[in-house]
């Protein structure tokens, strides 16, 4: 997908001419089922999500928290895998053209094929990819992990990350630039992180790549006081928890839809 078509490309560029802060939600492919991520995604779109990272079902989570990890178990008790969640996004794609992310880790990808999967993932409807356990400078040594131009590779930076080693991986960055905002696994937190707006300062010095945070955002006043600090925020485990709860409930999607849209609100408002 050239860069004059690709959604992710295209709606950055959207919200920076209207100057406008992004909302990214993440949510589990799979969970509760392939089905219903289907529903669940529209959903996120009628509320106005500007993004949506997809998670890729992996038996291992390292990054992730308990809220996360145990939408990959239901995800893949429910059948999912990632051929399936390809698929997923094919029939996703004949009723939604909200941007897609793949968020998954390198064992995924490096078992179905790394280059196929960029390729089949790209014709399937994903624009782009965050892979969290392959740093860009690790993929620059291995010519079959480095990267393609089917997707966009999204670089994550983390709060320890030196000011030269933030300019070396921000220098690679495509789509936007997903800065975690606190040390350890994801889930929802009572509190901001502190340092925030300086980080996202030394990270755009070194890049024009947008820079959307995420790490333990879960209501409305967390979302606007990042995203104020930021391009962009993004929302995981809160929504993720929700679907928990709701799963398997014939309102689920709509639940989702009302949780998020006073999120997107709170952002879109700034």
């Amino acid at each position: 997908m050239s860069a004059t078509t690709n959604r992710l490309d295209a709606r950055f560029a959207q919200l920076r001419a209207q100057k406008k802060k992004a909302f990214v939600a993440y949510v589990c492919a799979g969970d509760p089922t392939l089905e219903g991520t289907i529903d669940i995604v529209l959903g996120l779109e009628r509320a106005g999500a500007d993004v949506v990272e997809l998670g890729v079902p992996f038996s291992d989570p390292l990054a992730d928290g308990v809220v996360n990890q145990m939408a990959a178990d239901r995800a893949l008790k429910a059948g999912a895998t990632t051929p399936k969640v390809l698929e997923m996004i094919r029939q996703l794609r004949t009723k939604s053209q909200i941007p897609l992310v793949l968020f998954t880790y390198l064992n995924p990808v490096y078992a179905y094929g790394y280059e196929r999967f960029h390729i089949d993932a790209a014709a399937a409807g994903a624009d782009g990819v965050l892979v969290l356990d392959l740093p860009p400078d690790e993929a620059a040594q291995n010519a079959e992990l480095k990267p393609s131009p089917e997707l966009r590779h999204i670089q994550l930076i983390a709060p320890t990350s030196p000011a030269d080693r933030i300019a070396s991986i921000a220098k690679s960055a495509e789509g936007f630039v997903y800065y975690v905002s606190r040390l350890g696994v994801t889930g929802a937190q009572a509190e901001v992180a502190t340092g925030i707006a300086e980080q996202v300062a030394v990270i755009k010095a070194a890049t024009d790549v947008p820079v959307c945070v995420g790490f333990g955002v879960s209501n409305p006043a967390q979302a606007a006081e990042i995203a104020s600090k930021a391009d962009g925020v993004v929302v995981g485990s809160a929504i993720v928890k929700l679907i928990e709860q709701n799963g398997t409930a014939p309102d689920c999607a709509a639940k989702v839809e009302a949780f998020v849209k006073p999120l997107v609100d709170a952002v879109h408002a700034l």
